[in-house]
């Protein structure tokens, strides 16, 4: 498509099927240009014109009027036709009804009132046909697409954190463009998985259908927006790609023109070399003294803007891979089902302890609270680390402080120790002193005391 909207195609080897046009004769001659146009008005005239006096000739040369044109006594078809240049006078002054009185048709010609209906009816078709047909072809809603603008360049840019392929569309008539609508299309040839090689495959580009945004109030310079997103055929666009890329960007802008009431087609089109990388419009609106101004002479201009040069695929792999990864988070969630399962193992273990350290623990709900303080005891795991594993387990007790559970362990060490004491003889439990006593015992009892301890 050209920048004025007229498809680069042409048909070629139809064979037979130029009956078709002819079928259609009336559209066939709207679309002609205009030089064939006016040729075939001016010579279809020219030829019925031709022909009608020719008509009016036969009928006086065959009736000898043309003979006794001057004989007063006698009724000719037609008064005053002497030759053909006066026949062709009469057929003009009646096609246009001008009437001028000097020649007209008599009673005494019967032929000559069928020729005038047949005249009558074929005139008035022609009329019909070639008038219409030059109405049509000068108001022909192309030509209000002609104050219709589209911007020489698109552009990519950053717009509300996102890519986005950008032109702009203006409207420079006052009258406004009804029910405005505009749609755009991706030209790429492509090759499908079976081998199959599509040279003009055409993608739907969204410019806020989803959205509405397609629908347009154009009472100003618009700059229709496509969002380059994972469904959107530039996904993977980069700067760099563009460079080796081959397509077209077709836009589509109809609407109901408020004058006329006929439906208008606008197009345009952007190819990869017309798409500026790093580019925004010119703002083109004002705010004057009780209206808004518009300046269309920055109506193409841009400027560059910051806008980087990778793809949307490739920023969003970069996000990805600066983001904290998935797998630590996956490793933590195991070591945290690791660490319930050691509780639910610390729970049956806790059912079976004897029940002195079951009663030192003084709750019975001991592993569940095990299980909901895990996050909280695992300090406290670290600094008990020399401590036996049964006194391990009791210390996790939710409510007990290291003073005590240093204190619960001096006693039940010492438990023992008094035990063994109160099984000595009475002279030497005074010789303890309730204290340590290997330094006053003999030798042979200190002896015999680290047996016993041992």
């Amino acid at each position: 498509v050209d920048k004025n909207g007229r498809c680069n195609v042409q048909h070629g080897n139809l064979g037979g099927e130029t009956s078709r046009y002819l079928s259609d004769l009336f559209t066939t001659l709207v679309d002609l240009k205009w030089r064939w146009n006016l040729f075939i008005f001016i010579l279809t005239y020219t030829v019925a014109w031709l022909f009608m006096a020719s008509m009016w000739w036969v009928i006086a040369y065959m009736r000898g009027d043309l003979n006794k044109a001057h004989d007063d006594s006698y009724t000719p078809c037609v008064a005053n036709v002497y030759n053909f240049p006066s026949a062709f006078l009469f057929f003009i002054e009646t096609e246009a009804t001008i009437g001028y009185g000097y020649r007209y048709i008599t009673d005494k010609c019967p032929e000559g009132i069928i020729l005038f209906l047949f005249q009558s009816i074929l005139g008035s078709i022609v009329d019909a046909f070639l008038i219409g047909c030059m109405f049509i072809k000068m108001s022909q809603p192309k030509k209000r697409a002609e104050t219709l603008m589209f911007s020489e360049h698109a552009a990519i840019s950053m717009r509300d954190g996102k890519l986005t392929l950008m032109f702009r569309v203006g409207n420079l008539r006052n009258s406004h463009m009804v029910s405005a609508q505009i749609r755009c299309k991706l030209l790429k040839s492509r090759q499908t998985p079976e081998g199959e090689f599509l040279p003009l495959d055409q993608l739907e580009l969204d410019v806020g259908f989803s959205t509405g945004a397609d629908q347009l109030f154009l009472v100003s310079p618009l700059t229709i927006c496509h969002v380059i997103d994972a469904k959107s055929p530039f996904y993977d666009l980069s700067q760099r790609s563009m460079q080796t890329e081959q397509f077209e960007i077709v836009v589509i802008l109809e609407g109901i023109v408020e004058t006329t009431g006929m439906t208008c087609q606008a197009r345009t089109s952007y190819t990869e070399d017309e798409v500026l990388w790093g580019h925004r419009f010119f703002p083109v609106i004002s705010l004057e003294e009780g209206f808004f101004k518009v300046d269309y002479s920055q109506f193409h201009a841009t400027f560059e803007v910051p806008t980087p040069p990778y793809s949307v695929k490739e920023q969003e792999e970069m996000l990805l891979m600066s983001s904290p990864l998935i797998a630590p988070a996956v490793g933590n969630s195991k070591e945290r089902n690791s660490s319930v399962e050691c509780l639910d193992g610390l729970e049956e273990v806790g059912t079976k302890l004897p029940s002195k350290l079951q009663k030192i623990t003084g709750r019975e709900d001991f592993p569940k609270k095990l299980l909901r303080m895990s996050s909280t005891t695992s300090e406290k795991a670290y600094s008990m680390g020399d401590l036996p594993m049964k006194l391990q387990r009791i210390s996790s007790v939710p409510g007990n402080s290291e003073e005590k559970l240093v204190s619960k362990t001096t006693k039940m060490i010492s438990d023992p120790i008094s035990q063994s004491v109160a099984d000595l003889p009475p002279k030497l439990q005074k010789l303890s002193g309730g204290g340590r006593m290997e330094g006053n015992l003999p030798p042979k009892l200190r002896k015999m005391n680290s047996d016993r301890f041992t």
